[in-house]
């Protein structure tokens, strides 16, 4: 469950948890590495027949980077050969410039692990496992204690800190593995799916959490998603892959900027806007309630203006359209109509 250290493995609840590093902030001098913080060079992983990455080629900066993709795209095959736990089949990965496949130990010793499924031990108080974990990465006593509550304080546990995991909630159980992802102190915290079995609300929380450590802490995050919303709110920077292929790898700004298309709504006669507008050489194309309309200039802007005013139409919205993070995996049919693109460039 959590990034080693020690190197010493222990099993709970069936699952291992691998000790945290013990170097600390200070001592690592929080430093940024030449090039990205992970790189990843022609790496392919294949199960048999089954090819979970291909020949994926991506640097990733410090900040927070969301992994988006649908379910068995290949983002929990990348944390494992990230953490060194899974040897590529060919090419190469490396976390702060020391490579994953021979060297995993140093790697975990930097890094924190939040895993998508439920691995936590039941019978065991959150401060009793934060406590272990950080004694596993060679704090002493006090400090292991200390490191406890601070990191049960940062997720919001720290009031129910005493009490056995087992009665914990979906949310809270989410929370304690963020905390132990924390408690060895890490450059950078690698989550998969982290807001999995989590209702709005407590989406929204940890969220709200996952984009609080990043800004204050200066960790660099990997969050896995395939709730592409979710990485817009979040995340600065975006790597999407699909069959283990990589689809793009952008600043998320870039990815959502907005398009030469204008989105046009009106309480009543769409019908005669979308025939004046044509009448006069655009190309409006039907689109929920309203008008997806490609501009070229503030003329057309104008002209769609005045076509609203001159029909006497009470406008509700003129706004221009950005892209979406969707659109990488799914075109727009409306999209395609009113600019001839498939995808976003």
């Amino acid at each position: 469950m959590h990034g080693g250290g020690s190197g010493t493995r222990h099993e709970h609840a069936g699952q291992p948890v691998t000790a945290v590093g013990t170097a600390s902030a200070a001592d690592r001098g929080r430093q940024p590495v030449a090039g990205g913080v992970i790189e990843a060079d022609a790496l392919t992983v294949r199960y048999g027949m089954i090819t979970a990455l291909d020949a994926l080629t991506v640097t990733v900066h410090a900040g927070v980077t969301g992994l988006v993709g649908a379910n068995g795209a290949g983002k929990s095959t990348l944390i494992k050969v990230l953490l060194g736990l899974l040897n590529p089949t060919a090419g190469q990965a490396a976390v702060f410039g020391r490579d994953c496949a021979t060297d995993g130990f140093e790697i975990r010793t930097m890094t924190g692990y939040m895993p998508e499924h439920d691995c936590l031990p039941p019978d065991v108080t959150a401060t009793e496992l934060m406590t272990h974990l950080g004694r596993m990465s060679g704090l002493p006593a006090t400090a292991a204690r200390e490191r406890a509550a601070d990191s049960l304080r940062h997720v919001g546990l720290y009031e129910e800190r005493y009490r056995q995991i087992g009665t914990y909630s979906t949310g809270m159980k989410q929370r304690v593995k963020l905390a132990q992802a924390l408690v060895g102190d890490p450059q950078l915290l690698l989550l998969d799916e982290p807001t999995n079995g989590l209702d709005p609300a407590g989406r929204n929380q940890m969220l709200e959490l996952i984009a609080r450590i990043g800004a204050e802490f200066a960790i660099s995050i990997l969050v896995a998603s395939h709730l592409l919303g979710e990485i817009e709110q979040i995340c600065d920077h975006l790597v999407a892959i699909d069959s283990g292929r990589l689809l793009r790898a952008d600043s998320v700004s870039s990815i959502t900027q907005a398009s030469p298309v204008v989105f046009v709504e009106v309480d009543d006669g769409l019908p005669e806007l979308q025939a004046e507008l044509a009448r006069r050489g655009l190309r409006p194309v039907g689109y929920q309630r309203g008008l997806l309309i490609e501009v070229d200039g503030p003329e057309a802007y104008d002209m769609i203006r005045d076509v609203v005013a001159d029909l006497g139409l009470p406008l509700i919205r003129m706004a221009q359209r950005r892209h979406r993070i969707e659109e990488l995996f799914r075109a727009d049919p409306a999209m395609i109509e009113v600019t001839g693109a498939t995808s976003v460039s």
